[in-house]
């Protein structure tokens, strides 16, 4: 049994500052209902719910006299502690009929920064692995413990809305926080090694927290979350050389240190030479991500490495990375950003970006408040 647990109720939602567990079961749903009151007591109720799970109470659906009736707790965490469950909550565009949707009764409105994502070149999006009105991001240190939160909001959100796609995770692929090691990903290279750290309250109030003035008052110390899907070619991937696995990410595999380093934290050096030519090659990932390229802006990676059964005659596993970024303005960070990957990345020909959604995470409330309550303010 796992007692770690992590407050629900807080200046910001969990999940985004704290620390990153190894788990995640990714939801997000369409709302039905057009009573705009239905998705607020919806929203009221997830969190009462939500604050019960992170704390390990169960039987939480319970009601008195009621007999005969299905359980009302699923139960597959009946034995189960808190286990550093963490819950995050989000709103996407199409919420605001921003893309067909039909609630438009909010006295908040959608904010400026919580557009659909363009178009990026080179993507194959699966529409029915993308969007959604509501998400719901739950990690933990146990996967049923995350599986168990999913499948009670699920029940939950019955009448008002239903599930629209899933993403299950393992294995953080960043490094969020100084106390943890670098993480490696799938296609065996150290991720996240220049993140940015959330013990850094100047580089988390600069790119990840909303601030007063930035858009509307009700997202306030909250942020924005984009999440792609990215399949990793592995088959084309574990038949290239070390060196050009190496140049394409701009990093020694083994210690990830930049090109032309020694250490995996030493100074990503743009200008460095080898044999008169750039040591981090014009198209490495790392020099095409890095800040001095993109106006300084950086984002908040919170990513998970997914494997899930291939397709018959696929011939090739279908694994890679659940992307996650937290950020101030998604139309100022990660927007730009990804379009400078995806069109000269070389990393890129190892990538396919087959599910994509962005969602406006509101700041945290203290017992009593809901998560999202001064939309309906």
């Amino acid at each position: 049994m796992d007692g770690r647990t992590v407050p629900f109720y807080g200046l910001h939602q969990a999940g985004i500052a704290t620390p990153q567990p190894e788990y995640l079961e990714f939801a997000t749903f369409d709302v039905t209902s057009e009573a705009v009151d239905e998705l607020r007591a919806l929203l009221q109720e997830w969190t009462v719910i939500g604050d019960a799970l992170t704390k390990g109470e169960r039987n939480l659906l319970r009601k008195e006299g009621e007999l005969g009736g299905a359980p009302a707790d699923p139960g597959e965490a009946a034995d189960k502690g808190p286990a550093h469950l963490t819950i995050t909550i989000g709103f996407g565009p199409s919420l605001f009929g921003a893309t067909g949707g039909h609630q438009s009764g909010f006295a908040g409105g959608r904010p400026y920064a919580l557009a659909p994502l363009p178009s990026f070149e080179g993507e194959s999006l699966d529409a029915d692995r993308s969007s959604g009105d509501l998400c719901v991001q739950a990690c933990a240190a146990d996967p049923q413990i995350a599986f168990h939160a999913i499948h009670v909001f699920t029940r939950l959100a019955s009448g008002v809305a239903t599930l629209r796609w899933t993403q299950q995770g393992f294995g953080r692929t960043s490094s969020t926080s100084r106390d943890q090691p670098t993480p490696r990903n799938l296609m065996g290279f150290k991720d996240g090694t220049n993140n940015v750290r959330v013990e850094n309250d100047d580089e988390m109030n600069q790119h990840v927290w909303v601030r007063p003035g930035d858009g509307p008052s009700w997202m306030e110390d909250g942020t924005y979350m984009v999440v792609r899907r990215i399949q990793m070619l592995l088959d084309v991937w574990d038949a290239t050389s070390l060196e050009g696995q190496e140049r394409a990410v701009g990093r020694e595999k083994v210690s990830g240190a930049p090109l032309g380093q020694e250490d995996e934290y030493d100074p990503v050096d743009l200008e460095a030479k080898k044999n008169g030519e750039l040591a981090i090659p014009a198209d490495a990932h790392i020099r095409l991500a890095s800040p001095d390229l993109n106006g300084g802006q950086r984002i908040l990676r919170r990513g998970f490495s997914y494997t899930e059964p291939s397709l018959a005659g696929a011939g090739q596993l279908d694994a890679g990375l659940f992307f996650i970024s937290f950020q101030r303005d998604p139309q100022r960070q990660f927007v730009p950003i990804q379009r400078r990957l995806a069109a000269n990345d070389a990393l890129s020909r190892h990538l396919l970006h087959t599910g994509s959604g962005v969602f406006a995470c509101p700041p945290g409330v203290q017992p009593g408040g809901f998560i999202g309550e001064g939309l309906f303010a």
